[in-house]
């Protein structure tokens, strides 16, 4: 039986992740912003454990993560919380770019870097849920697909680093996915949002499994997953 730790549980992808991971028996923790929503994520998932830390506030998340008991065996760190923010860069305030920086990147890299030596022991799986916005930029998405470039960088890098210890780095990039930040994002550009028109946060959820099971002689860098309609 595995251990996840999984960010981004309450909704979307994060919450397909954990479901499935937790109906097949599998340990999940899960990263939540305070105790309130801590206590409603274990409540939906009974048997699985929470984490505090606000990702929004990466620099405290040391200190948050000395107060908790954290896992002593982590098999697999999904990276998918994440914030969207829209707007031409003649408009945006460095508060809008903070915020999403922050959750999208510093979070992401500070969490694994206080994770490493328990991912390391474990020969653990990391997984960056990206964005197609990661890997090319359009206008009126500068803050978010810098963020993403920069997550695209770090999953580069780590992967390069942590190879001969045995950690393997997925990066998953999806395109537009049926999600409540892709409600925000249509509401953002003006336009009527129809989840059917989008990729299920279940389809996204079986690239993510697929990754982390895929027996040790192989591994996955990049993938791309895009709307099949």
């Amino acid at each position: 039986m595995a251990t996840h730790l999984i960010t981004g549980a309450g909704s979307g992808i994060g919450a397909a992740v954990a479901a499935r991971l937790h109906a097949r028996g599998d340990d999940i923790v899960l990263l939540a912003r305070d105790a309130g929503r801590a206590r409603r994520l274990t409540d939906r998932y009974p048997g699985a454990t929470a984490l505090v830390g606000d990702l929004a506030d990466p620099d405290r998340l040391s200190w948050a993560f000395s107060k908790q008991a954290v896992p002593e065996r982590i098999d697999s760190l999904l990276h998918i919380a994440g914030i969207v923010d829209l707007g031409p860069v003649g408009d945006l305030r460095p508060k809008t770019w903070h915020q999403q920086l922050n959750v999208n990147l510093v979070a992401p890299a500070e969490v694994t870097r206080l994770l490493l030596p328990t991912l390391r022991a474990s020969h653990a799986d990391i997984v960056f849920v990206n964005s197609g916005a990661g890997l090319h930029a359009h206008a009126d998405w500068s803050a978010y697909a810098a963020s993403k470039h920069g997550l695209k960088a770090l999953a580069d890098s780590l992967r390069a680093e942590e190879k001969p210890n045995g950690v393997r780095v997925t990066s998953v990039y999806p395109g537009r996915t049926a999600t409540p930040m892709q409600a925000k994002v249509h509401s953002q550009e003006g336009r009527e949002y129809d989840p059917a028109a989008w990729i299920d946060p279940e389809s996204v959820a079986t690239t993510i499994v697929m990754a982390i099971d895929l027996p040790r002689d192989a591994e996955v860098n990049d993938l791309t997953v895009r709307p099949g309609r």
